[in-house]
């Protein structure tokens, strides 16, 4: 209880005093997740969006892969993106391995799967709704997965939001492409399991709330933006 509330303080402390390198370290962190986020997304909404009209032999195979790539070990994606950017891998020439670049490389493989399943349930039960209008309408299947995407864009934002969620809260892969650098690629998650392994555990809590902290504040931002919470809507 008495590291919880040191956590706590020490919390207060960074932001009040706007630390320097928790200000460092919070945009890196920012710009890796939100980076990485709306990559999958404009890769993973499309996608999801195709499969929920599409129709072909082996759909459900696809559909049961994707679901399963919503579980993917993120220090196994660390692993093989390490492999491919490393001087011996074949992207080893581009000189990205423990660049922020690497790092959003292993979580657009990590994200991009949830993103897409979460889009391709949304849109499934919204291509159930308006199949027979929109096949009455003569669409070509590019104007329905637009139609598709624009009508549920309140819902594809939770899966982007689902996406942001577990891309901020990333550590395994992010420790092996990025390697914790110091002023280059330490984030939140990395800066914590660094101070929770020298002991410091009310830092480590400290940063723990600032990344809980600008999690909800990102969600927040969000929803008030895209106005997904207005009066006299539900």
């Amino acid at each position: 209880m008495n590291d919880i509330l040191q956590g706590l303080l020490e919390a207060g402390r960074l932001v009040v005093t706007l630390d320097p390198d928790l200000i460092e370290i919070s945009i890196r962190s920012l710009e890796v997740t939100l980076s990485a986020v709306l990559i999958s997304s404009l890769l993973g909404i499309p996608f999801g969006a195709w499969l929920a009209v599409k129709r072909f032999r082996h759909r459900r195979a696809a559909i049961a892969v994707l679901n399963a790539l919503m579980g993917l070990p993120p220090v196994v994606v660390g692993l093989v993106v390490y492999l491919m950017l490393s001087r011996s891998g074949p992207f080893g020439v581009f000189g990205l391995l423990f660049t922020p670049a690497a790092m959003i490389i292993a979580q657009v493989i990590i994200l991009t799967p949830l993103i897409a399943s979460i889009a391709h349930q949304a849109m499934r039960e919204m291509w159930a709704e308006y199949h027979d209008l929109l096949i009455s309408l003569n669409t070509t299947r590019w104007q329905r997965i637009k139609a598709l995407v624009w009508d549920g864009r309140r819902a594809l934002l939770t899966a982007s939001l689902a996406g942001f969620g577990r891309g901020i809260g990333e550590v395994g892969a992010i420790m092996i492409v990025g390697g914790n650098i110091d002023n280059a690629t330490r984030v939140l998650t990395t800066a914590i399991a660094l101070e929770t392994g020298k002991g410091d555990f009310a830092l480590a809590l400290g940063l723990g709330f600032v990344l809980i902290g600008l999690a909800i504040a990102v969600n927040w931002l969000i929803h008030i933006l895209s106005r997904t919470e207005v009066s006299g809507q539900w």
